[in-house]
Order: C-alpha cells, then sequence, then structure tokens
C-alpha cells in the first residue's frame, strides 16, 4: 500500500516543480501583443521586396538586391527578436553572443552564394556575352 501513495506523493510534487517551471518559462516568453508585432512586421518586411520587384519600382537591379539583402537582414533581426526572444539582457548575454554568431554565419552564406553566383554566371558560359546572346534553336 505504500507504494501507490509514493507514487502519489511523486506526483504531486513534480505537478508542483511542473507549475513553477511552467510560469517561470511563461514570463520568459512575449505576450501575444509582441507575436502580433512580429507577426506584422514579418509580412511587411516580405510585402515590400516582393513589391519592388514585381512593380520594377527600381530600375537597377543591383541596387534593388542589395534593397532585397538588407530587408532580409532586417527581417532575421525581427524574427530572432520577436520570436526567438533574444536580447542582451536574457541568459546572462549568451542569446547575444548566439545573435552575433548568427549574423556573422549569415554574412558568410550570403557572401559565399553571392560569389559563387557570380563566378558561375562569369565561367560557365565565357563566349557569350551580353550583348551577344541569341535564341538558340
Amino acid at each position: 500500500m505504500s507504494q501507490p501513495h509514493d507514487i502519489h506523493a511523486h506526483a504531486a510534487s513534480h505537478d508542483e516543480h511542473g507549475g513553477e517551471h511552467h510560469a517561470h518559462e511563461e514570463g520568459a516568453h512575449g505576450s501575444l501583443r509582441d507575436y502580433v508585432i512580429g507577426f506584422v512586421l514579418s509580412v511587411v518586411l516580405t510585402a515590400i521586396p516582393f513589391w519592388l520587384v514585381m512593380g520594377n519600382v527600381i530600375q537597377d537591379s543591383g541596387t534593388t538586391a542589395l534593397v532585397i539583402l538588407g530587408l532580409a537582414v532586417v527581417q532575421i533581426v525581427v524574427q530572432m527578436v520577436y520570436f526567438l526572444h533574444m536580447n542582451a539582457r536574457s541568459e546572462g548575454g549568451w542569446n547575444m553572443l548566439a545573435l552575433m554568431f548568427t549574423v556573422v554565419l549569415v554574412v558568410i552564406v550570403l557572401a559565399g552564394s553571392l560569389w559563387v553566383m557570380h563566378h558561375m554566371n562569369a565561367n560557365m558560359m565565357p563566349h557569350m556575352s551580353t550583348h551577344d546572346a541569341r535564341v538558340m534553336p
């Protein structure tokens, strides 16, 4: 008979600890207002590049690409702040270190991707220039 009592006592203490732990985690997460702000900012930061490309708002494609890359970086920061709740105060500064690491990785990936795409474009068909491009039959 002592075994069922011990199981219930263990379950009750687990529930109490779980309740405290849940309350602590709930305070660390954002409010509904924060999630709505993050969602609206994400939608706006997605719609602007779409509008820039589809409306041909900026004539120079290089400038358009730079604006879109800038908006992508802003969107990453918005997602990290509003959805991942990363800031300089949380987790004793470790989140800020993770943010800096993420920024370094994003810069490396973007720069490397652009570098590879540029060199693939320049070296795949070197005999064809932009002025001499013809439709192949």
